[in-house]
């Protein structure tokens, strides 16, 4: 989508909307960063104590440990990593793996635990905390659903497929649904081809030693998920990390890539390819499309795009970083996605020419190895397609996506106002709110689940130990009651804990949930 600047700042016309989406870089006081360390160096410090009393026979250690006749051996287990588990995470661990027993909706039933040895281990109480706000999942478009009208193509296919494959999909694993879905695939994202898979993870991590070996070079972006990482070290080819989103870090190792070639031999790498996210799970941010594929193009490189939490979830018809951005999918060499998040499914996509997609059909070890995806799963997805498209005679798919747009500015919009600091682009439906402190993240997720308000709180290592934070997801099916409610107890809850950082100028405006026309850009 293209819009003249005329209309945001009264100047010049023709320049890409993305260039005026400009991601918040706002840096905490000094004194925050100073207390985090203090508090996990406290933590620390308590936990060599623990494990002095546990070395004396005082206190008893739960975790795994190296069997007495084995203390020769190769160590089996980490000891700093076992150090952490047991001195840090288990004194938080009610925060995480909670059981839910119910749809993961906009509103999910959760069973309550209590633990009586500090959350070594846990017991369930019987009881049931009803209608607590669900701002975790990746619903992004609200069809994880259960609505019985809605599912009947679903429950017929699973009369008539059953519902598992139990083959491969090189063997006699491949039905005419599987066929129907990447036909699907392809239409919506406007490729010559795809190739489904089981399982989301799988798809980076198996696919990408069949793209890419010894010989060849990935640039990865340094915040990609495990699985891209996982991928690339088990290709065998040589890795090299920038900065996140920095188009001058990436064309650096671009220009020495090409100019110097293969260490010691110099001789030119096999394949150069890049590999970023469309939305970086971690930190809502939109990656720069639009420079990477001009980078691309000028050295000659591949470009590897996930997907994940952006198809569906962006875009006017929710297509994706690249119909937000205005790029050409024929761009991007290797299109990847998953069904986990906007379709309500699981498993995952590589889409792009045919003849990639015929190359993985007989290279990939998800494609040769795996278990085909599940007849009733595949159902989902095409249904969730066809709505989302429009081939279903309705507009609820997207309604949904004009839904979850102006869920996600309003909510963004909101957390600014009360003086939080978020991180991300407008467009992105994962807001994280920085928290900094350890011991605030944990105070912050007990005091939002008392207020029956279910949130995914993340810190070290899963993010810079300085960084600790909030992630909230967005989601079509979020009503503005909810997301009202839900920032009614953000703002008690920031008051109580301090966690509002900003230095911003805040909005005079005390409150705008009364708004009716705060739309999205059609």
């Amino acid at each position: 989508m293209w819009v003249s600047v005329a209309q945001t700042n009264g100047a010049g016309a023709g320049v890409p909307r993305w260039q005026h989406r400009r991601e918040p870089s706002e840096q905490p006081p000094m004194y925050v960063a100073v207390f985090t360390y203090v508090g996990f160096g406290i933590v620390i410090l308590f936990g060599y104590f623990r494990d002095f009393l546990r070395a004396v026979g005082l206190e008893k250690c739960h975790l795994a440990q190296e069997r007495e006749e084995q203390k020769d051996f190769i160590p089996l287990y980490q000891d700093f990593e076992n150090f952490y588990t047991r001195n840090l995470y288990m004194r938080v661990r009610d925060n995480w793996n909670r059981p839910i027993c119910s749809l993961p909706g906009p509103e999910f039933d959760l069973m309550e635990r209590v633990s009586d040895d500090y959350n070594w281990t846990f017991r369930l109480t019987g009881k049931t905390v009803h209608n607590v706000i669900n701002m975790g999942s990746y619903n992004y478009l609200g069809f994880a659903e259960n609505n019985a009208d809605s599912l009947k193509t679903v429950a017929e296919n699973m009369r008539q497929y059953g519902v598992g494959v139990c083959s491969t999909r090189q063997e006699i694993g491949t039905l005419s649904i599987h066929e129907e879905l990447e036909q699907h695939v392809a239409d919506f994202l406007g490729v010559e081809s795809s190739l489904t898979f089981g399982m989301g993870f799988a798809t980076n991590s198996m696919n990408i030693p069949a793209l890419v070996s010894k010989g060849c070079l990935i640039l990865s972006d340094e915040l990609n998920h495990t699985s891209l990482i996982l991928g690339a070290r088990l290709s065998g080819a040589t890795i090299q990390v920038f900065k996140h989103n920095n188009m001058q870090s990436l064309e650096k190792l671009l220009r020495e890539a090409v100019c110097s070639g293969q260490p010691r031999t110099h001789r030119p790498w096999k394949k150069i390819l890049i590999m970023v996210e469309g939305i970086y799970s971690m930190e809502g941010s939109v990656v720069r499309l639009p420079e990477i594929v001009a980078l691309k193009k000028k050295y000659k490189a591949y470009l590897y795009l996930d997907e994940a939490h952006s198809i569906g979830a962006v875009g006017s018809s929710g297509r994706g970083v690249a119909e937000l951005l205005g790029v050409n999918p024929a761009d991007v060499d290797v299109m990847m996605g998953t069904f986990t998040k906007s379709f309500g499914a699981a498993g995952g996509y590589v889409a792009g020419k045919k003849e990639l997609v015929d190359y993985l059909r007989s290279r990939s070890h998800s494609a040769v190895y795996a278990t085909a995806m599940a007849p009733p799963v595949a159902e989902q997805i095409i249904r969730a397609m066809k709505c989302i498209t429009g081939k279903d005679g309705s507009t609820e798919g997207i309604r949904r996506i004009r839904q979850l747009a102006e869920n996600t500015r309003y909510f963004r919009a909101r957390l600014k106002e009360l003086g939080f600091i978020i991180y991300g682009g407008d467009d992105s439906p994962v807001i994280p709110i920085l928290l900094y402190m350890p011991g605030k993240v944990v105070a912050f997720s007990r005091e939002m689940l008392k207020r029956k308000v279910g949130v995914v709180v993340v810190g070290f290592p899963a993010t810079p130990i300085t960084e600790a934070r909030a992630r909230f997801c967005m989601s079509a099916a979020h009503t503005r009651a909810m997301l009202d409610q839900v920032l009614h107890h953000l703002n008690e809850v920031g008051d109580t804990l301090c966690l509002k950082f900003s230095r911003q100028k805040r909005s005079p405006r005390p409150d705008r949930s009364a708004e009716t026309d705060f739309k999205v850009d059609s």
